[in-house]
């Protein structure tokens, strides 16, 4: 079994300082709270960014401070996020690859998300898959439901996405798959051989979800993106805060966690 690979989502585009006062919001706060996670244990920074008022943007000068500073600290991997926030354009949400990031993410289809709808048309899949191809990009396909397996298939059957695929199950978002370990269990029998695979449970499935990763061989990703709670009505101290816990625990399982180097031979990612 390969060692663990722990990603910290330290912000996304939905959480505010009201939430959560420790959210990090700067390019500054934002590489403090990388770093910190990166001593915890994460070998992945999944990586949103905001505007100096805290607003959701894929402003990719941000970006381009963000990563910096971030790799003036450490050497993890910088995965941008090409979700954004939902009703960006596509051409927003796709803008930061431009940056060669080791790894984006790709969404591999829509999803009813909240009360909104979170639109990845066919078209708009293809075009973000043959961008990151072009920048030399690692993606990492997000499924919210299991038909986005099956597309992101097709595409690496027209080498579109190139093998060893890499999938994030992104579970218990309201309007996609719940997070149950049955739906996981039948996420991960649905991946094509070879692939590797992280959970990112939203909510209180966050570490239920993550323990079963451990076991069966997956990674797992935490952060405030997902849950800012670290038990039932306490909020976390910090994203390092939920980056440690399971780090611990799989290392109490036996696991070992994976180094950024470690992370970067087992997801096939070459600088």
């Amino acid at each position: 079994m390969d060692k663990l690979i722990i990603t910290a989502a330290m912000i996304g585009a939905e959480v505010t300082r009201q939430d959560h006062p420790g959210i990090p919001v700067t390019p500054e706060e934002i590489a403090e709270a990388a770093y910190e996670c990166y001593n915890a244990g994460a070998s992945i920074i999944h990586l949103h960014v905001r505007k100096p008022d805290g607003t959701p943007t894929q402003d990719v000068a941000i970006f381009k401070v963000a990563m910096g500073l971030i790799k003036e600290k450490c050497n993890v991997i910088v995965q941008v996020s090409t979700g954004g926030a939902v009703g960006m354009s596509p051409e927003e949400r796709i803008a930061p690859v431009q940056l060669r990031p080791e790894m984006a993410t790709l969404t591999a289809g829509s999803v009813n998300f909240g009360e909104d709808v979170f639109l990845n048309s066919p078209q708009d899949v293809e075009l973000f898959a043959l961008m990151m191809k072009e920048y030399g990009v690692k993606p990492e396909i997000e499924i919210f439901d299991t038909g986005m397996i099956a597309t992101a298939i097709r595409l690496a059957k027209r080498d579109i996405l190139l093998s060893p695929l890499h999938f994030d199950m992104v579970m218990g978002v309201p309007g996609g798959i719940p997070g149950t370990p049955r739906n996981l269990l039948n996420l991960v029998e649905s991946l094509p051989e070879k692939a590797t695979w992280t959970v990112a449970g939203i909510g209180r499935t966050e570490l239920p979800l993550g323990v079963i990763a451990i076991i069966l061989g997956g990674h797992v990703r935490v952060g405030f993106e997902d849950n800012i709670y670290y038990s039932r009505g306490v909020l976390a101290d910090s994203n390092a805060q939920l980056v440690a816990r399971i780090a611990r625990m799989s290392r109490e399982m036996g696991r070992e966690v994976a180094s950024p180097d470690e992370a970067r031979k087992i997801l096939g990612i070459t600088e």
